[in-house]
C-alpha cells in the first residue's frame, strides 16, 4: 500500500515540476537524421524532396496563373463599365506575361459584351439617332429651344444699343 501511494504521489509530484523521485532519463525519440525518421534511404528522402519542392512551385505557378486570370476578368470588367483602373490587377496582368493573354473572357461574358458593344454601335449609328429622335419629346423641345433663343436674344439686346 505504501508503495502504491508513494507511485502515486510521485508522479503527481514530477507533473507539478516540483521533483521528487529520481529522475527518468529521456531517451531521444527522434534521429537526427531526417531520412531515417521517415523510414527511406537518404537517397530516397532527397529524391521526395525534390518531388516536394517541384510540386510547390507547380502549385504557386497554377495559383499565380490563376489570379492573373482574375486580373485580367477583372480589367475586361472594369473597361466594360468605365469603371477606375487598379494599378494592382494591371500589375498582377503584367507580371504573368504572355500567359494570360492566350486567356480569354469566357463565352457568357464574350457574348454580354458583343450584345452591349451591339447596342452602342447602333445608338451611336445614323438610324439610331433618328430612333431617337422619334422617341423624343418635340414639344419640348420646341419650348427649349424658343426659351434658349429668347434668353440669347435678351442678352443680346442688353449689350448692343443699336437692338
Amino acid at each position: 500500500m505504501a508503495f502504491l501511494m508513494k507511485s502515486m504521489l510521485s508522479s503527481q509530484v514530477k507533473n507539478l515540476g516540483l521533483g521528487g523521485g529520481g529522475e527518468e532519463k529521456t531517451e531521444e525519440s527522434s534521429p537526427s537524421d531526417p531520412a531515417a525518421a521517415a523510414g527511406m534511404t537518404r537517397e530516397e528522402y532527397e529524391e521526395y524532396q525534390k518531388q516536394m519542392v517541384e510540386e510547390k512551385m507547380e502549385r504557386d505557378a497554377a495559383f499565380a496563373h490563376k489570379k492573373a486570370e482574375r486580373a485580367c476578368l477583372r480589367v475586361h470588367l472594369r473597361e466594360k463599365y468605365r469603371l477606375p483602373k487598379s494599378e494592382m490587377d494591371e500589375n498582377a496582368v503584367q507580371m504573368a506575361g504572355d500567359d494570360v493573354d492566350d486567356v480569354g473572357l469566357p463565352e457568357d461574358l464574350q457574348k454580354m459584351v458583343a450584345e452591349d458593344q451591339e447596342e452602342e454601335e447602333d445608338k451611336e449609328s445614323f438610324l439610331g439617332q433618328l430612333q431617337n429622335l422619334q422617341n423624343m419629346d418635340m414639344d419640348a423641345i420646341k419650348e427649349k429651344a424658343q426659351a434658349t433663343f429668347t434668353e440669347i436674344k435678351q442678352t443680346a439686346e442688353q449689350k448692343c444699343s443699336v437692338m
